[in-house]
């Protein structure tokens, strides 16, 4: 006689706890790359879709990332309600090297490999610069992707990889992988022509005069962000 009380019962311990599973879903977590070079973080359905160009050498990239990521991330994202396409731009050396330890980290790590980068620019782009200065002399004819690695040892990208989960084996591989390097940069060089500086931002698929976290939140906010 108890049997269909207790399915009731079942019944709405499932429907209560749908609603719960969907709070509980952590879109900041979710990253994957595109077809455009880019990658992106968040619900691939949010209605908020937010572009940056970026590079990890720019300051005031670094400044957005640092400044940004506790609304941004911590709740825009998060909500599913927006979604935020990375796209590099690479202007040197140092850059495409963080890039490449970034990427690394996979869908799983690379929002908080992208993070501690940025975080940690005034540490590892200074001591990249010291360890280039120091080692001018190089072989002649030594690899591309050799010069990378030792850059990425040399400046402290390499341990910011490993902090976030990257193994030795992956930035081996991640690092002897020229042709993977050869499509990040040819992406990078196919940026619209309108993207001359960094951080350039684009909001439903249009560039906004937004410099800044304090210029670009109202317009996520106006645009449904939450």
């Amino acid at each position: 006689m108890f049997r269909p009380f207790l399915a009731l019962a079942a019944l709405c311990l499932v429907a209560a706890a749908a609603p719960a599973q969907r709070r509980a879903t952590d879109w900041s977590a979710t990253a994957r790359p595109l077809p455009t070079g880019g990658y992106l973080v968040g619900d691939p359905a949010a209605r908020v879709k937010l572009i940056e160009y970026a590079s990890y050498t720019c300051s005031h990239c670094a400044e957005f990332a640092v400044a940004s990521k506790p609304v941004l991330k911590g709740a825009m994202i998060r909500s599913g309600s927006t979604s935020l396409e990375l796209r590099h731009l690479i202007r040197d050396a140092f850059d495409l090297t963080a890039v490449v330890v970034a990427r690394c980290a996979g869908p799983a790590g690379f929002s908080r490999t992208s993070d501690a980068i940025f975080a940690g620019q005034n540490d590892w782009l200074p001591r990249g610069a010291a360890y280039d200065q120091a080692n001018t002399a190089r072989p002649q004819g030594q690899p591309m992707q050799a010069r990378l690695r030792a850059l990425a040892d040399g400046s402290g990208l390499a341990a910011i990889g490993r902090a976030n989960g990257v193994t030795d084996a992956r930035l081996a591989a991640c690092f002897a992988d020229r042709a993977a390097i050869d499509r990040m940069i040819a992406a990078s060089e196919a940026r619209p022509a309108e993207v001359r500086a960094t951080p350039t931002f684009f909001l439903g698929g249009r560039q906004t005069p937004a410099a800044d976290w304090a210029q670009l939140q109202p317009l996520l906010r106006a645009a449904g962000a939450k």
